[in-house]
């Protein structure tokens, strides 16, 4: 990014700071999601299917939203760092099991 803004001539005084604010990532769980169940089950989520296919799970530690879809895949948002999203990912699937929410074809 700061190669393309001198290449603009863009002045940058300075070392710029850069700092992972927001990652993004996907994962597959394998495994059908029951999500009317989920969303009875698992609190602090919003589910409107009307208005989107997937449950938007706000998990508090750590603190990520996670959509979950009824094919097993997520989206994981707002993790600062990979281990962040691999922990939010293994508790939701553990919630999901130990809840029966997931079931494997």
């Amino acid at each position: 990014v700061v190669l393309e803004m001198k290449k603009s001539g863009i002045i940058i005084i300075g070392k710029p700071e850069i700092k992972v604010v927001n990652m993004v990532a996907s994962a597959n769980l394998f495994g059908r999601i029951d999500l009317e169940e989920a969303a009875y089950s698992l609190g602090r989520n919003m589910y409107e299917p009307e208005q989107f296919p997937g449950l938007i799970y706000r998990m508090d530690t750590p603190k990520v939203v996670i959509l979950v879809f009824a094919s097993g895949k997520l989206v994981c948002t707002g993790a600062t760092k990979e281990e962040i999203v691999y922990e939010a990912v293994a508790k939701l699937h553990k919630q999901l099991e130990e809840k029966e929410l997931i079931y494997y074809e």
